[in-house]
C-alpha cells in the first residue's frame, strides 16, 4: 500500500464513529518479535509504538511534510511511560495521540494505548518534542512556526490509520 492509501481516514463502525472530539488514532498489531520470554510486549517496545504514532500523527497533520528535506524537524526531549496491563502477541493496539501543551519551541503529546481500542488504557505516555532546525550540522531549538503550530493544535482529530487491518476484519 502507498502512504496515501494508508493514511486516509476510514469509515469506522457505528460504535466508534469519527467526530471532531476524538483524537488521532493508530492501530498496530503486536508482532511476535516484540514480545519477551514472559509472552508479553517487552517494555522498551512501547517507546517504539509511541515513535511510530508521532511519525504517523505528523504525516496526518502535515501531509506535505518531507522529513528528507528537513521540513519541520523535531527531537524527543523527554518521554514518560506508565504501564497498567500487558499487551500480547497478536493483540491490536489502538494508540491515541493528542497534544496537551505548547511552548515556544516545544510541544507535549499524550499517548494512550488500548487493546482493540476498548476499555481503560493499558499504557499512557507523555512525550516532549522540541522543534529544531539544522544550523550547519548542529540542530538548534527554534520557535514552532505559527502555521505548523496551528496544524499541531488541530491534532488530526478523528483521523484513523489502521496498519493492523483491524477494521477490515471486524466488518
Amino acid at each position: 500500500m502507498s502512504r496515501t492509501e494508508t493514511t486516509k481516514p476510514i469509515a469506522l463502525p457505528a460504535a466508534r464513529s469519527t467526530s471532531e472530539l476524538e483524537p488521532f488514532r493508530l492501530y498496530e498489531r503486536v508482532r511476535y518479535q516484540e514480545c519477551d520470554s514472559q509472552h508479553v510486549v517487552f517494555n522498551a517496545r512501547y517507546g517504539d509504538y509511541i515513535d511510530l504514532a508521532i511519525t504517523e500523527f505528523l504525516f496526518a497533520v502535515m501531509p506535505e511534510r518531507d522529513p528528507a528535506n528537513n521540513m519541520f524537524e523535531i527531537q524527543l526531549k523527554k518521554q514518560t511511560i506508565e504501564w497498567f496491563a500487558p499487551a500480547r502477541f497478536k493483540d491490536v493496539l489502538e494508540i491515541a495521540a493528542f497534544p496537551v501543551k505548547f511552548g515556544t519551541t516545544s510541544f507535549t503529546m499524550r499517548f494512550e494505548l488500548r487493546i482493540d481500542g476498548e476499555g481503560d488504557p493499558i499504557v499512557t505516555a507523555e512525550a516532549v518534542y522540541v522543534h529544531v532546525t539544522d544550523n550547519n550540522g548542529t540542530w538548534k531549538s527554534t520557535p514552532i512556526p505559527a502555521v505548523e503550530r496551528a496544524k499541531l493544535e488541530a491534532a488530526a482529530k478523528g483521523h484513523v490509520i489502521d496498519h493492523a487491518g483491524h477494521f477490515a476484519t471486524r466488518r
